[in-house]
């Protein structure tokens, strides 16, 4: 399972160039009193041989030359008294780019875990031992729960280092999101991708940003086309009702979106387009 864990972050990315500077923040986006950070570990190029349910006519149409940029992001939610971190990435630069914000990991006080692949998960432990001892760590209860049946060696191995510091959590419905994880931080479930992928609403006076996780991989052909999956899905089908599902409801209500696999800046709009799919427009 470690193998194929490895083999579905990295097969069909390349790495071409890396953004993120450890002497400066890349972007930031302002949520009301909240402040939301870029932590990016890379620009990249992903190909058409992750896709799923692409045709010949879409790849021409959107991706001819065969590539599209990609990303591997994390983001911080600094709040008027908190420091959170929403995903780890794979823990390459995320402790350089915390330092150019001016914080050391020790200043962690929340993981939120948008779901436990190795890219998502990587930076709780650095060199064998937990990154963020002051932080509470949350992930969702299906989440947690899959992969502890799957025997994956290096989720247990995170689960097991936090135990102490350990919040499972169920995730809202998109139609009924009442019951905040934290002042401002609501958790949604977006399975498919995993069995407990989860985004987070933030919200802070009238202001909102949805950081989405993993909802997308390919922007540039799975906003035109959100029925396009990825071979990285667990549950394909699963993970295109949620795509689609989420994309109608941040469009129809103007929220911004973060994600972890959209080229920088990575934050931006989603808007509807007539008789086709959706469109990202980035900051």
């Amino acid at each position: 399972m470690k193998k194929q864990l490895i083999l579905l972050i990295l097969i069909g990315m390349t790495t071409i160039s890396v953004k993120a500077q450890s002497n400066s923040p890349l972007f930031s986006e302002n949520v009301g009193d909240y402040k939301v950070y870029l932590l990016s570990e890379g620009q990249q190029k992903g190909n058409t041989g992750i896709l799923i349910g692409a045709t010949p006519e879409m790849i021409a149409e959107q991706i001819p030359e065969g590539t599209f940029p990609n990303a591997s992001n994390a983001f911080l939610i600094q709040t008027p008294d908190k420091n959170i971190l929403v995903d780890t990435g794979f823990g390459r630069l995320l402790f350089d780019n915390l330092e150019s914000i001016g914080l050391d990991a020790k200043q962690i006080d929340v993981v939120l875990i948008t779901h436990m692949h190795g890219d998502h998960i990587g930076g709780l432990l650095k060199d064998g031992q937990i990154a963020f001892p002051n932080a509470d760590l949350y992930i969702a209860q299906p989440e947690h729960d899959y992969w502890v049946n799957q025997n994956n060696a290096g989720a247990i191995n995170v689960i097991n280092a936090y135990k102490k510091q350990l919040n499972l959590f169920e995730p809202n419905e998109l139609e009924n999101i009442i019951t905040p994880l934290l002042p401002g931080i609501t958790p949604v479930a977006a399975y498919g991708h995993t069995p407990g992928h989860t985004v987070f609403l933030v919200e802070s006076n009238e202001d909102k940003l949805l950081i989405w996780g993993d909802l997308t991989h390919a922007m540039a052909i799975q906003m035109p086309y959100p029925q396009v999956a990825v071979t990285y899905d667990v549950n394909p089908e699963e993970a295109v009702q949620s795509r689609e599902v989420i994309l109608k409801y941040v469009a129809e209500n103007k929220i911004p979106i973060a994600g972890m696999h959209i080229a920088y800046p990575a934050v931006g709009e989603i808007k509807k387009i007539c008789g086709k799919g959706y469109e990202f427009i980035p900051r």
